[in-house]
C-alpha cells in the first residue's frame, strides 16, 4: 500500500511539472509581450546569403539606405512590386541606395526561377528557417522596411507598392 501512494505521488508530481512547462510555452508563445521592430530605432543586424553564394551583412550598409522587402514567390502582391522594384534600384543604386529582398523561406529552385524571371539583379536571399523574419516581426507579405543610412528603421509597410510609392520611399532613405 506504501508503494501505490508513493508512486501516485511521484507521477503526480511528474505530471504536475510537465503540465506547468507546456502552460508557461504556450503562455509565452501566444501571450507575452513580443519585442517588435519600432520606427526611429536601430534595425537588427542579420547576415544572409544571396542566390549568388554573397554574403549580406545588414550593417555593412550603414552609410546607405537599405530598401528592405520581405517577400514571396506565391505572393501575387510581391510579383507586381517586383518589376517596380527592379526599375527604382536601377534609378537609385548609383545614389546611395539599396534593395534587400528577403524571401520567406522557400526553396532555391523557386526563388532562383522566379528571380531570373522578373530579371532581378538587386541581393534576393532566402531566410532559410524565417530567424529574419521573427526578428523583424514580419506578419503578412510583402513587407518593407525602410533604413536610412545610420541604421535605423524610417518606415514599416506591410502590403504592395507601386512605382510612385517605392520612388518616394527610395528618395525618402537616399544619403
Amino acid at each position: 500500500m506504501k508503494k501505490k501512494k508513493r508512486r501516485l505521488l511521484v507521477r503526480t508530481i511528474i505530471l504536475s511539472i510537465l503540465f506547468s512547462a507546456v502552460g508557461y510555452t504556450m503562455y509565452a508563445q501566444f501571450f507575452a509581450e513580443k519585442e517588435k521592430v519600432v520606427v526611429g530605432e536601430k534595425a537588427p543586424d542579420f547576415v544572409l546569403e544571396d542566390l549568388n553564394g554573397e554574403k549580406h551583412k545588414l550593417s555593412d550598409y550603414e552609410g546607405k539606405g537599405v530598401f528592405l522587402n520581405f517577400w514571396g514567390t506565391w505572393c501575387k502582391p510581391c510579383a507586381k512590386e517586383m518589376p517596380v522594384m527592379q526599375n527604382q534600384y536601377e534609378q537609385f543604386k548609383d545614389k546611395g541606395v539599396e534593395i534587400l529582398a528577403v524571401n520567406a523561406d522557400e526553396t532555391e529552385l523557386a526563388v532562383n526561377r522566379f528571380s531570373k524571371s522578373y530579371g532581378l539583379t538587386f541581393p534576393v536571399m532566402i531566410d532559410d528557417g524565417g530567424e529574419v523574419q521573427t526578428a523583424y516581426d514580419i506578419g503578412p507579405l510583402p513587407t518593407t522596411i525602410l533604413i536610412d543610412s545610420k541604421g535605423e528603421i524610417v518606415d514599416i509597410f506591410e502590403g504592395g507598392l507601386d512605382e510612385q510609392k517605392i520612388k518616394e520611399y527610395m528618395d525618402n532613405i537616399k544619403p
